[in-house]
């Protein structure tokens, strides 16, 4: 593998290879050229079907380990291109006792600058649909459980982490529902243009040097095999020059991690205690949290949820940087953003899923205590003023300092259970309107 070893002295050796993924397209790219171009009539039988069958072996992970090339390499992905190309010749001679020339027949039609790109788009398209799609529906239903879960049940809201007025537990849930459905709708327009694929323009999107058919009978091909309605843009060249397709679903993933971070916070500062924070919710779980302190039960799940957003949110900086590079014909950073959004995408997918079946499919809400908390709300006072008046108002705001619920101050004032009982139902209504 000549082109591969002069490679390795050139590019960088930091033992970052490309994901499975990215390796089955390229696979089934080098199957779908081979039958086309057999088809067309310029490639023997023998010749193409020996590529088909390696190809499909490269698709499948047959030769994994002689996929050696590093990510850090040439920006158009030639060096990963070359490998495929390199690996079909070499298995070609030494099992199949047949010549065939990397660069002339496996490559035949095609170019590093439309094989790579239309590879890695074919990539992010599988594993988003097959991967992402369903952790963020998943997600969003278990959302929906736990919103109907803890319908009506109040807790102290909080702003600026101080005392406000009441919510329910459902509301703030509620929010991240919302969100999280709102950025589920943005995926399919994405999607759509990342399914614009630039196969069969070969080095500068001219289609020069390949059959005016391959084109379209690849595509024909290649959906074949994947079913992911892949098609040509009314440019092709736009594929190969410019990458914000992919940085745009990028940034969908890290939308999707900042609400991950805001959600991992909330929990957080809910299960805090269980005696000396909110201890307003419990996780079940049987992992121990310290080496030392024994029965500490730590959030775990949600700290390793925590941890990956934000490796998604760098991956998302580094490519809007790799989106700049690159000038006129060709963007110059496919082999990293190809790199980075397939391990997005999966640290996103598996984050919602641990983060469904672990943490919201586990929660406890401690009802009576968030009840508790929610009548010691200092902001209550400002509710009932205009209710019992001032001064009055001014006594229960001095025993609620004290430490005394509402409920215990307004006994104290003077007031009748069934007043107090009539004011705290009006209170603790969480929905719009004027209740007193």
């Amino acid at each position: 593998m000549k082109y591969v070893e002069k490679a390795s002295q050139v590019f960088l050796e930091t033992g970052t290879k490309f994901p499975r993924s990215i390796i089955w397209a390229m696979g089934i790219i080098k199957f779908a050229a081979a039958k086309v171009n057999n088809n067309l009539g310029l490639l023997d039988d023998d010749t193409a079907s020996v590529i088909m069958e390696i190809s499909m072996d490269i698709a499948k992970g047959k030769y994994d380990d002689l996929m050696v090339v590093d990510v850090f390499q040439t920006g158009s992905g030639t060096g990963l291109n070359m490998n495929i190309n390199e690996v079909i010749s070499k298995i070609a001679r030494e099992e199949y006792k047949i010549e065939i020339h990397p660069n002339d027949h496996v490559n035949m039609g095609q170019s590093s600058n439309d094989v790579v790109p239309t590879a890695i788009r074919v990539a992010v398209l599988y594993e988003t649909q097959k991967k992402l799609v369903p952790a963020i529906e998943s997600f969003i239903g278990k959302l929906k459980e736990v919103c109907y879960s803890f319908k009506g049940i109040v807790k102290p809201g909080r702003t600026h982490l101080r005392d406000a007025l009441p919510v329910s537990i459902d509301m703030e849930f509620q929010a991240y529902l919302n969100s999280f459905s709102n950025t589920l709708n943005l995926i399919p327009q994405i999607l759509k243009n990342i399914s614009e694929v630039p196969i069969g323009g070969t080095a500068v999107g001219t289609g020069f040097n390949t059959h005016p058919d391959f084109p379209r009978k690849i595509l024909i091909e290649l959906n074949k095999i994947t079913g992911l309605n892949l098609a040509h843009g009314v440019e092709l060249s736009r594929g190969m020059r410019l990458i914000t397709d992919l940085t745009t679903l990028s940034g969908i993933l890290r939308t999707i991690s900042l609400d991950l971070l805001r959600i991992s916070q909330d929990i957080r500062l809910m299960y805090s205690g269980p005696l000396t924070g909110f201890g307003e919710i419990d996780i079940q779980q049987e992992l121990p949290g310290s080496s030392m302190m024994p029965g500490k039960k730590n959030p775990v799940t949600v700290e390793a949820v925590m941890q990956a957003a934000c490796q998604v949110i760098g991956l998302d900086y580094s490519n809007t940087l790799a989106s700049t590079l690159g000038e006129l014909e060709l963007a110059m950073s496919f082999p990293l953003i190809g790199y980075n959004l397939i391990l997005q995408i999966l640290l996103v997918a598996e984050a919602l899923n641990k983060f469904s079946q672990k943490v919201l499919s586990n929660i406890i809400v401690k009802k009576e205590h968030c009840r508790r908390l929610a009548l010691k709300s200092p902001a209550l006072i400002t509710v009932v003023a205009p209710i019992i008046g001032y001064d009055n108002a001014t006594k229960v705001a001095e025993r609620m300092s004290k430490g005394l619920t509402l409920e215990d101050a307004l006994k104290e004032i003077g007031l009748s259970d069934d007043k107090i009982k009539e004011l705290l139902d009006k209170i603790m209504k969480t929905t719009p309107g004027f209740h007193l």
